[in-house]
């Protein structure tokens, strides 16, 4: 500890102490080095000060010591943002995940879900009733962030993203206030954390929509690279807005056994079994594949197999772009892009927001896109003893350019780092500046920074 930062550090675990045990503030030893872990181990940020929360009681406590000492705060919750929002260097970090709770209510088809659980976490308990929530690709992702961020997933031709099954929110503001914002109460606030995220306080709890479906079909189907554009071109027919709503396809390049390129379609089907059969089918038949496997799986099944092939602790650098098809010149970068991978842990990914995601109008959330289009997500990973870090930040930024004059302005916030300004201003579209609205009204002095927001615009002479 230096000696700028005692000061402050000592009144901050002073005003933790007075609602936290010992145990759960942490400031060295193996139990900070395990809180300050996240799922991309290049993060390198440390906070002052971890303590380590179980109820909506205790982030209220530690909003107000962080408010009470002047230093920077943050919430983890899964850990997943790639770029270590979740860490607040040199201030205090909210750790979220001892609070784990998902509560489903078969009758209604809704979960409460608390603060720190994962997309896993709900997906196993809806299934325990026979449903499913809508989530993202991977089980170890915080449900909080993912939602609140947007959440493109296996299942949102049908149900739309993960955010639109959100109902209520609980949230502590930067005074320390808890509140519940839904459709009829703080509504405004509603509006914004449904897709700016954590950005006007900490999200103890939600309310979640559950879904049934007759039946779950997914699987993958591996061409070889050099099929690459006949395979795209005949996927455009499909991406994104092609095909029934209960048919999502996730499409890109990864590495095969051998350590080379190869390409993949991973449909997912939630409807009728036997049409679903039908539907998939086609998609295993746009080349010819080295590998097909489709059949009746499990959601919690698909979010465990992501997280197997992309386990915490890797060094992580991702870039994203907004496409709008895939044209013979998307598909010549993206192929580019594919067949130049640095590393074999890398992977380029589109996901399709189509169908029920699309029928939402853009002003109900602050999500800020709404038509048919790929969000393309570039994701260079690495391990952490690898000695060509930059080739591989490169690789993710190259394809990126590459693809950007075929883009439209913006990006998904949830993977856009702090810095990729150009793309920030346009990420939330037309809802911008309504958005920096709600923020002065919430959170005038910008204590939380859960994901990028636009700048406000600058005052005249």
């Amino acid at each position: 500890m230096t000696a700028s930062t005692a000061g402050p550090t000592t009144a901050l675990t002073a005003a933790l102490r007075r609602t936290f045990p010992d145990e759960r503030i942490r400031t060295t030893g193996p139990g900070y080095e395990s809180a300050r872990a996240l799922w991309n181990g290049a993060v390198t940020a440390r906070p002052s000060v971890i303590a380590c929360c179980s109820s909506p009681a205790d982030v209220q406590a530690g909003v107000r010591a962080a408010r009470e000492a002047g230093v920077p705060l943050s919430v983890r919750g899964g850990g997943h943002g790639w770029s270590g929002n979740a860490l607040a260097e040199g201030g205090l970090t909210l750790d979220l995940t001892g609070m784990r709770q998902v509560e489903v209510d078969p009758r209604t088809r809704t979960a409460r879900v608390a603060g720190g659980a994962s997309a896993a976490d709900v997906a196993g308990a809806a299934q325990a009733y026979g449903l499913v929530a809508v989530t993202g690709t991977a089980g170890a992702v915080g449900m909080a962030g993912l939602a609140l961020g947007g959440g493109y997933g296996p299942l949102s031709g049908r149900f739309g993203l993960a955010v639109d099954s959100v109902l209520s929110v609980d949230i502590v503001l930067a005074d320390g206030s808890l509140v519940t914002a839904d459709a009829g109460h703080e509504s405004d606030l509603f509006w914004a954390v449904r897709g700016a995220g954590g950005n006007f306080g900490a999200v103890t709890g939600m309310r979640l929509r559950l879904h049934q479906i007759p039946a779950l079909l997914s699987g993958m189907v591996i061409y070889p690279a050099a099929q690459a554009d006949p395979v795209l071109a005949a996927l455009a027919d499909h991406l994104p807005a092609g095909g029934p709503d209960e048919l999502t396809v996730q499409t890109g390049f990864t590495a095969g056994p051998d350590g080379t390129p190869v390409l993949f379609a991973a449909p997912t089907w939630c409807g009728e079994a036997e049409a679903g059969e039908r539907a998939i089918a086609p998609l295993t038949r746009l080349g010819d594949p080295l590998a097909t496997q489709t059949g009746p799986v499990t959601l919690a099944g698909m979010l465990a197999g992501i997280d197997a092939a992309f386990p915490s602790g890797r060094h992580v650098e991702i870039t994203t772009r907004t496409l709008t098809g895939l044209t013979p010149a998307v598909r010549g970068a993206l192929t580019a892009g594919g067949n130049t991978l640095t590393s074999p842990l890398s992977a380029l990914s589109l996901h399709s927001l189509h169908g029920a995601a699309t029928r939402v109008p853009a002003a109900d959330t602050a999500f800020g896109n709404r038509t048919p289009h790929l969000m393309t997500e570039i994701i260079a990973t690495w391990e952490p003893d690898d000695p060509t870090p930059a080739t591989h930040r490169t690789w993710a930024h190259e394809t990126s350019r590459a693809l950007a004059p075929h883009a439209l302005p913006g990006g998904y916030a949830n993977l856009l780092p702090p810095d990729a300004t150009d793309q920030i201003t346009h990420a939330y579209g037309a809802n911008g500046a309504r958005l920096l609205g709600v923020k002065r009204r919430y959170d005038p002095d910008a204590v939380f920074r859960a994901i990028p927001l636009p700048e406000p615009p600058h005052p005249g002479p």
